[in-house]
């Protein structure tokens, strides 16, 4: 097995159209080797026939999918230098109403999906005393509005867990950077659109369906930050000798930070108005 000078890269949630696909992209255009992952090989038929890409079916759900695809990776590559937990879903609706079955289901692969990971590769990290851990959050855990909070509050853990690993591992030769996108172009909104669909109809919030489901695209909107463009300006940070432990980007990232040091009532007065409630 040959020797490779290149990183290696390891991402999750590699769906055409999303975010982990453009940053595959974007890390093969820096000369990477990439192990693109995500629950269906088919998903990602936008990164076949790519030398630099070695497609694999990983499900952050099933501990025994993850240890199959990191195998298949050692023995390809011979390591990982970078590991990218990208893969993750979106859920819409009233957290009165809403099942909890689909909150269950919204941390189990945002948050305890993230950490099967972690667990699988790091010990291979730590044995070599060097690699990344970069884990995709969200600017809704600066702020968490209505209608999306078993979201927000995934996204919210996911950040602390960060925060954590971030000391935990520094001593192991790990660096972790949370990477925080704002409203970003991606396959989102659709496929939050589909999981809305599947929803029972509201009694509660009847009168807010309107509002409930326009937030399931809302950060897809012809102003959203091409998805191309976020994962250049992360791939960048990501890859620097000295990784930032936080780096955020994309519409309303820069907003975002700014209201998280609001006073309560004015944030709330911002959001009541922003997502009709």
């Amino acid at each position: 097995m040959a020797v490779l000078e290149e990183p290696v890269v390891l991402i999750t949630g590699c769906t055409d159209g999303g975010i982990g696909s453009a940053l595959a992209k974007a890390f093969v255009s820096e000369k990477c080797q990439v192990v693109a992952t995500s629950r269906s090989l088919s998903s990602m038929k936008g990164l076949e026939n790519n030398s630099r890409v070695f497609l694999q079916e990983l499900d952050v759900l099933s501990e025994e999918s993850i240890r199959r695809a990191v195998e298949n990776a050692f023995d390809r590559f011979g390591r990982i230098d970078i590991l990218v937990n990208n893969a993750g879903v979106h859920c819409v609706g009233p957290l009165a109403e809403i099942p909890l079955s689909a909150i269950e289901n919204t941390f189990n692969t945002n948050v305890y999906g993230s950490m099967r990971v972690i667990q699988a590769v790091v010990p291979h990290l730590a044995s070599r005393q060097k690699g990344k851990v970069v884990n995709v959050g969200s600017v809704v855990a600066l702020v968490p509005g209505p209608w999306s909070g078993p979201y927000n509050a995934s996204k919210a853990a996911l950040h602390a867990l960060t925060d954590t690993l971030r000391l935990e591992l520094r001593p192991l030769g790990i660096d972790v950077i949370n990477v925080v996108p704002g409203a970003i172009t991606s396959n989102l909104g659709n496929t939050s659109l589909n999981n809305y669909g599947r929803m029972p109809e509201w009694k509660l919030y009847k009168p807010f369906e309107s509002a409930i489901s326009a937030r399931a695209e809302f950060s897809q909107g012809p102003r959203s930050t091409p998805t191309d463009e976020f994962a250049k300006k992360t791939v960048a940070a990501v890859l620097k000798k000295n990784p930032p432990a936080w780096f955020s980007c994309g519409r309303y990232s820069t907003i975002a930070g700014i209201m998280y040091h609001l006073p309560l009532f004015i944030r709330d007065a911002l959001l009541r108005m922003v997502y009709k409630c």
